[in-house]
């Protein structure tokens, strides 16, 4: 059976099996001109170069040796992502405190280390507080500074890195223009029109037109209580081999960007600090994890909450490239709002939000369907990439039967899904693989039903 995938590579407005193709030129292209890396932590050389103090890195020690039990000081330095040289200090407090003990050694300069039972009892009661025991954090302050150097508003699109973005796409200048400008005014935009046009992938694209990798802390640090940022669900770490000639700060990680999407299932609850109360940890909310890259609110106005209510808590960070979270204190704290946000809908702006919202929204981009040859040329182009024949007259058929007496509109993920289904008809019932008007109803049939 075939393994090839049915991709759409012909138009801006077509959906996410593109992604992986386009951002890669975005990135060759980026990389061939400037450096990938903008910012580069520095590593810290002593315990104040943390932001950290003495009893943060005891609490973590001892969590440590509470979840392995015997750990050695390379060890526990890997899994903080410290410098040895800054924990041998919080060693030799914890042994002269009769907290930890030398279970043995572990190469040169270097010991094992275990619990006392006072320590075992101090770890608990930490670990009872908050579990974590990964790196180390980084304070809050030196994240902001961090994202500040990073900035998207430090970064400007031009047509050539735009096209690049898109290389493997066929997108209408007019369209690359309007994307352009609305991605450097750097406030947010609509993009709107009928489904199956590729407006998720289109916001998926973006933000990969910058080319540059971006520095973020695994955790940080907010007056006392911690924050896990870094998730591989949202998060694409990368490797790059100038990393092995550089020294940084480990408890950070390079990432791509980030392209945050969220759908009908958005809450209130989302867009703040969720502390889970079995861990003591706070979960970064999604425009937190979002910094640095984009958030798309997919199929906006089909949320829970009301589109107002999701637009008044989002506009004034829109605009003032801040926003305040709550703490599991109560307090309020102010963190960067550095991103590119992209309302992503069906529906029409102005059946969705009044006047003074759309004006507060710069952008508003209609995605439109495809002309009759635009439709024609992309099912040609897909059918020749997976080595199937067309029938003389096949795709005339189509429209002539299944578009036109019916007013069914052209979408531009339709010769894509209906040549998935003729593939797998085919090959089900052993024939050749080919679009026939015999292929053809029976795609239709099973793919539009009532549609």
């Amino acid at each position: 059976m075939a393994s090839e995938t049915l991709h759409a590579p012909v138009h801006s407005n077509i959906p996410s099996p593109v992604a992986s193709s386009a951002r890669n030129c975005a990135s060759q292209d980026s990389q061939s001109s400037s450096s990938p890396v903008r910012f580069v932590p520095p590593d810290p050389e002593s315990l104040e170069e943390t932001g950290l103090n003495e009893h943060d890195l005891e609490v973590l020690v001892l969590k440590l040796l509470l979840k392995r039990g015997t750990v050695s000081g390379r060890g526990i330095a890997e899994r903080l992502h410290l410098p040895r040289p800054i924990l041998q200090q919080s060693f030799e407090r914890l042994r002269s405190e009769l907290m930890i003990a030398i279970k043995g050694s572990s190469g040169l300069e270097d010991y094992v280390f275990q619990l006392t039972e006072a320590g075992f009892d101090r770890a608990r009661r930490e670990h009872q507080h908050c579990s974590y025991a990964g790196a180390a954090p980084v304070p809050l302050d030196a994240y902001m500074e961090g994202i500040a150097n990073q900035s998207l508003q430090q970064s400007s699109l031009t047509m050539e890195k735009l096209r690049a973005a898109f290389c493997d796409l066929r997108l209408s200048e007019t369209l690359i223009s309007q994307l352009g400008q609305a991605i450097n005014d750097g406030r947010g935009l609509f993009l709107f029109g009928p489904p199956g046009n590729g407006k998720t992938s289109l916001s998926e694209l973006v933000v990969s037109a910058f080319g540059e990798y971006l520095w973020i802390p695994r955790t940080i640090t907010i007056d006392g209580e911690l924050v896990r940022l870094y998730d591989p669900r949202s998060h694409e770490a990368v490797e790059l081999p100038q990393l092995e000639e550089i020294s940084y700060d480990k408890r950070w990680i390079l990432i791509r960007r980030p392209t945050i999407i969220v759908g009908g299932e958005l809450t209130m609850e989302q867009l703040d600090l969720q502390v889970n109360p079995q861990t003591g940890i706070s979960e970064a909310s999604v425009q937190l994890r979002a910094n640095g890259g984009a958030l798309v609110i997919d199929d906006f106005g089909r949320q829970r909450m009301p589109t107002s209510e999701l637009l008044n808590r989002l506009i004034v960070p829109m605009e003032k490239h801040h926003d305040y979270l709550n703490l599991s204190s109560g307090r309020q704290v102010a963190v960067p709002f550095d991103m590119l946000i992209v309302f992503s809908t069906n529906l029409e702006p102005s059946d969705l939000v009044d006047e003074a919202f759309l004006r507060r929204i710069p952008y508003k981009i209609e995605v439109e369907g495809p002309s009759t040859e635009e439709f024609v040329a992309l099912l040609h182009d897909l059918a020749s990439k997976i080595e199937c024949n067309c029938d003389p007259g096949a795709v005339d058929y189509l429209l002539n039967k299944h578009y036109e007496p019916t007013g069914r509109p052209l979408r531009f993920c339709h010769p894509r899904d209906l040549l998935r289904q003729i593939r797998n008809y085919c090959e089900f019932h052993n024939q050749p693989l080919a679009v026939t008007s015999q292929t053809i109803d029976i795609a239709v049939k099973n793919y539009f039903a009532g549609l």
